[in-house]
């Protein structure tokens, strides 16, 4: 029965963080179920159960740093066991404390004994980040007081910020300065380790590139006929139509679709392709559609924008994060033409989308 441990996101990750259970010992999961939350330099995402089985043992606390491999929770085969859906049954109400009358004190006896103060209950702890508690602590501050904008409410970096100063007076009117350079807003956690990343495919893998135009006349035509009768939300975009043509050759181009590990080829059975996804506070994370081959045009549109909504909202699943076998980067939209993208190890190819644009094109 395997355990659950601290998946690897790339050969770059070390370590991660654990930041919350979902589960308690005795509870009885399946394959898929979230069993906690977990950060990485790169993004914060749902812990997932590869098997089925009985939750025997917690072993790690949250808010501890451990190594990629690490066993978090013993995972067995037990017969008596919760269903992980069903809360622990909770202890009956300890009967409220209510002081007896006092007694008449004997004329020589011992005084009565001084009835106890009811006990005071510890405050909740506050849900955050490791980062978040060593930056609260550094500027003194309260996170009970702190707004998180983190995956359930938890607080994370970017919600700790230094309190306002009191403001000066006015300075004399001075020429305007030059206006500054716009910090880049994502963190420099997560540039750092796309830096790596990037660095390491450079470095180790011999890169090649091919471009080709292609007409996409009669893919545009079919989809705006597709797309008359359906609802704005249903409708299906030219990005889902290039991941879905991606997904068909790579079962004609098998060659490109698994991983280089331990110096040769491992050629993967399932097409799990990766897209990359911009996130509004910077940098950029690449979550896989899972055996996206298998998807017909309309499911694989929603399961896009599924996974582009929980990518920008740090709900990503950890099985999204290490299955990919190909990666797709889409920069038509950006006004793009040709993208030659770099490959994201252990993977072996990465394909690039530029523009969708009008011109001259011949036929026949």
């Amino acid at each position: 029965m395997p355990d659950i441990c601290m998946p690897s996101l790339g050969a770059d990750m070390v370590s991660g963080t654990l930041l919350e259970w979902r589960v308690a010992a005795g509870d009885r999961v399946a394959r898929g179920d979230i069993v906690g939350l977990i950060e990485t330099e790169k993004a914060t995402m749902e812990l997932e159960s590869f098997a089925d089985g009985v939750i025997e043992a917690l072993l790690v606390e949250p808010g501890t740093k451990v190594a990629v491999g690490t066993v978090l929770a013993r995972l067995g085969g037990g017969a008596d066991a919760r269903p992980v859906s069903a809360p622990p049954a909770a202890p009956p109400p300890a009967p409220a404390l209510v002081p007896a009358p006092p007694a008449m004190p004997a004329p020589s006896g011992p005084p009565a004994p001084a009835i106890p103060a009811p006990a005071v209950t510890a405050p909740a702890r506050v849900r955050s980040s490791p980062a978040a508690r060593q930056r609260a602590r550094e500027l003194g501050l309260d996170l009970a007081t702190i707004h998180g904008s983190g995956p359930h409410g938890a607080v994370i970096l970017r919600d700790v910020v230094a309190p306002a100063p009191a403001p000066a007076p006015a300075p004399a009117p001075a020429p305007a300065p030059e206006r500054p350079r716009r910090a880049p807003p994502t963190s420099g956690r997560v540039r750092d380790a796309i830096a790596a990343v990037m660095s390491r495919s450079k470095r180790e893998i011999p890169h090649f590139y091919l471009s080709h135009t292609i007409s996409l006349k009669r893919a545009l035509a079919w989809l705006a006929d597709t797309n008359r009768d359906r609802a704005i939300q249903e409708r299906i975009l030219p990005g889902a139509v290039l991941l879905r043509a991606v997904a068909l050759a790579l079962w004609e181009f098998p060659e490109l679709n698994g991983f280089y590990v331990d110096g040769a080829f491992r050629p993967s059975e399932q097409v799990h392709l990766a897209t990359a996804i911009s996130l509004r506070t910077g940098g950029l994370v690449a979550p896989a559609i899972l055996d996206a081959d298998n998807l017909p045009l309309a499911e694989l549109m929603r399961e896009l924008a599924d996974l582009v909504v929980r990518a920008r909202a740090g709900r990503l699943r950890s099985s999204e994060l290490t299955s990919a076998t190909i990666t797709v980067t889409s920069l038509g939209e950006r006004g793009c033409d040709t993208v030659f993208p770099v490959i994201d190890p252990p993977q072996v190819a990465i394909v690039g989308f530029g523009a969708i644009t009008e011109r001259p094109w011949v036929e026949g």
